[in-house]
C-alpha cells in the first residue's frame, strides 16, 4: 500500500486510469479486481484485527466485485463472513460476476439484503457503489446506508463511501460514514473536501501496482497542497538582506466600522516577512489603525489622487479588507485597477469588481463561496456543490489566480487545480480572511509569483490555524491568534517545532 501522494482525480479520471492499465499495460481487469479485494481485506486485518465476524454489503458493478473478493478471502482465512447482495443480481457483469462465482465456488452465497440489523458483526464492509454516483440514492441502496449506519459497527468503504459524490465531496442523500476508506488507483477529490473528509474516515490508498507509465499517459490530476511539502520554498534570508529587498505592502481599506481588517491585513504582512507595509485608510482611522503595531506606516486617504503617491512605491497592492461598497471604495478601486501592479482582491473589492468584471493577469482574488456567488451570479449553495468547477469558471471570467476559501479551500490557475488539505472549523471567524490576503502580499512582495504565493500562502495561513487550534482549540479561535504562528511557520529552519508549554514565543 502507498502513501497518500498529491494527485487528486475526478471519478471519470480514474476510469480512465483503469481503462490504460487494462488496454496498454496489459493488466487483466479481473487481476486488478483480485488486488483491491486483497489490499481490501489485508487493510481490513491491519486496523481491526481482532474482528471475528464481517458482512460485507456489494451492489452490482465493479465495487461490489472488489466486495466479493474481500469476502471469499475471508472465507479462505477461516474468518466467519456474510454477504449480502444489494440491487438485482442479475445485473451483474464482467469481473464482477466472476468474482461472485468465486465467491459462490468458496462456500459462500450472497443472500439479498432485506433491512437485516447489522450490529452483530464486528466489522461492515461497503461495496455497494462506486465512482459513478451522481445525485442521491434511494430504495434499497439508501435502505443498505441508513442500515450500515445504524449498526454502531465501524465500516470498511471500499473506494469510496457509498452515496458519496467522488468529484465535489457533496452527498445530497444518504451516504455511508466509514471508519476507514481505502481508494484505488487515484485518490478521488471528493474524499478529501468537506462532507468526503468526514465520511470517509482514516484514508488508505493503493496503486494496485499500475505501472507509472500510465498515470503520465493519463488525465493531469488537481493536486493536494501541504505546507509541510511548500514550506522549503521559504529559504533563510542573507545576511546582507535589508527591508528594501522584502518588498512594500500597500494595504487599501478600512472604511467606517471596519478598521481591524486593514489592521489584521498589516500585520499579518509583516509577520509573514514584508520590507515595509503601508495602510491606505480613511484620514479619520489614520491614526489609530497602528496603535499595537507601530510597524505599520497608516495613511488618511480620501482621494485618488492622494492614493497615487502611495502606489507608485508599492510592490504589491492588497484592496478590500473593510473596504465597503460605497463611493470611497469605489473610487480606491478604480484607481488601483489603472496600475500594473500586482494585486490581491479580497472581500468588498471582490463585491465591486463582481459589478463591472474586469479580466487581469497579474492578480489574486480570495472569495468566499457568497463572494464567489457574486462574482459569478449564482448562489452560495451552487458554487457549493461543485467547488472544482466554480474556481475554474471564476478563473476563466476574471484572469489571474483564484483562491476559493473553504472548507477545502482551492487554488485555481491556467495551469490547473490546487486543493489545501490543511485548515478547521475554528478558522470560521471574522478577520480570517484579512490574514490571508495580508500573508499573500507579503508573498508576493518577497517575490513569489503569483500563483507559487498564493499556494504557499492558503497552507501557511491553514497551517497556523491548525497549530493555534491544536494549542487551545477551534471553539474562540480568532484571527489574530494566527500572528505569532505565521511568523515562526514563515521561518521554517531552524525553528520549525513547538516550545514547551505549546504556544509559540
Amino acid at each position: 500500500m502507498g502513501e497518500l501522494n498529491s494527485n487528486l482525480y475526478r471519478g471519470e479520471e480514474v476510469r480512465e486510469l483503469d481503462r490504460l492499465a487494462i488496454e496498454d499495460s496489459g493488466i487483466p481487469g479481473n487481476v486488478l479486481m483480485e488486488r483491491a479485494g486483497a489490499a481490501a481485506f489485508e487493510c481490513l486485518r491491519k486496523h481491526w484485527p481482532e474482528a471475528r465476524s464481517l458482512a460485507v454489503l456489494c451492489g452490482t458493478g465493479n465495487n461490489g466485485g472488489d466486495g466479493f473478493v474481500l469476502a471469499r478471502l475471508a472465507r479462505e482465512a477461516d474468518l466467519p463472513v456474510t454477504v449480502f447482495q444489494v440491487g438485482d443480481e442479475a445485473r451483474l457483469r464482467g469481473d464482477a460476476l466472476a468474482a461472485q462465482q468465486r465467491l459462490a465456488g468458496a462456500g459462500v452465497t450472497p443472500e439479498p439484503f432485506t433491512g437485516h440489523k447489522l450490529a452483530g458483526y464486528d466489522v461492515l464492509v461497503d461495496g455497494l457503489l462506486g465512482t459513478g454516483l451522481h445525485g442521491e440514492v434511494s430504495d434499497h441502496w439508501r435502505e443498505a446506508i441508513e442500515a450500515m449506519n445504524h449498526s454502531g459497527r465501524p465500516v470498511l468503504a471500499l473506494d469510496i463511501p457509498s452515496g458519496l459524490n467522488a468529484d465535489t465531496g457533496t452527498a445530497p442523500g444518504a451516504a455511508v460514514r466509514a471508519a476507514v476508506t481505502i481508494t484505488f488507483i487515484g485518490i478521488k477529490r471528493g474524499l478529501v473536501m468537506e462532507t468526503g473528509r468526514e465520511l470517509c474516515g482514516e484514508l488508505v490508498f493503493d496503486t494496485l501496482s499500475v505501472p507509472d507509465s500510465v498515470y503520465r499517459k493519463g488525465p493531469k490530476p488537481a493536486t493536494a497542497l501541504r505546507y509541510d511539502e511548500l514550506a522549503a520554498l521559504l529559504k533563510p534570508r542573507h545576511r546582507a538582506g535589508h527591508k528594501g529587498h522584502y518588498g512594500h505592502v500597500l494595504i487599501v481599506g478600512g472604511e467606517t466600522g471596519y478598521t481591524g481588517a486593514v489592521r489584521l491585513a498589516g500585520e499579518a504582512a509583516a509577520r509573514a516577512g514584508a520590507g515595509l507595509v503601508s495602510v491606505a485608510t480613511r484620514r479619520a482611522h489614520a491614526a489609530v489603525t497602528n496603535m499595537g503595531r507601530p510597524e505599520l506606516m497608516c495613511h488618511g486617504v480620501e482621494t485618488a489622487a492622494e492614493l497615487a503617491p502611495l502606489l507608485r512605491r508599492a510592490s504589491v497592492v492588497v484592496i478590500g479588507p473593510g473596504l465597503g461598497q460605497g463611493a470611497w471604495g469605489t473610487a480606491m478601486l478604480a484607481a488601483i485597477l489603472d496600475t500594473r501592479l500586482p494585486t490581491i482582491f479580497d472581500a468588498d473589492a471582490l463585491n465591486l469588481l463582481a459589478h463591472e468584471p474586469e479580466r487581469g493577469r497579474n492578480r489574486i482574488l480570495t472569495p468566499h463561496p457568497g463572494e464567489a456567488a457574486r462574482l459569478l451570479g449564482c448562489t452560495a449553495d451552487e458554487i457549493q456543490q461543485d467547488r472544482f468547477f466554480a474556481a475554474e469558471q471564476l478563473q476563466q471570467r476574471y484572469g489571474g489566480v483564484v483562491i476559493l476559501k473553504g472548507a477545502g479551500t482551492l487554488v485555481r490557475s491556467a495551469q490547473g487545480t490546487g486543493l489545501c488539505l490543511g485548515g478547521n472549523p475554528g478558522m470560521a471567524s471574522g478577520g480570517m480572511g484579512d490574514v490571508l490576503s495580508g500573508i499573500l502580499g507579503a508573498l508576493v512582495a518577497q517575490g513569489f509569483p503569483p500563483l507559487v504565493a498564493a499556494k504557499l500562502g492558503v497552507c501557511l495561513h491553514a497551517e497556523a490555524g491548525d497549530q493555534a487550534a491544536q494549542a487551545a482549540g477551534e471553539r474562540g479561535l480568532v484571527a489574530s491568534d494566527l500572528m505569532p504562528w505565521i511568523r515562526r511557520l514563515a521561518n521554517p529552519a531552524p525553528a520549525a517545532t513547538t516550545p514547551a508549554g505549546g504556544a509559540p514565543r
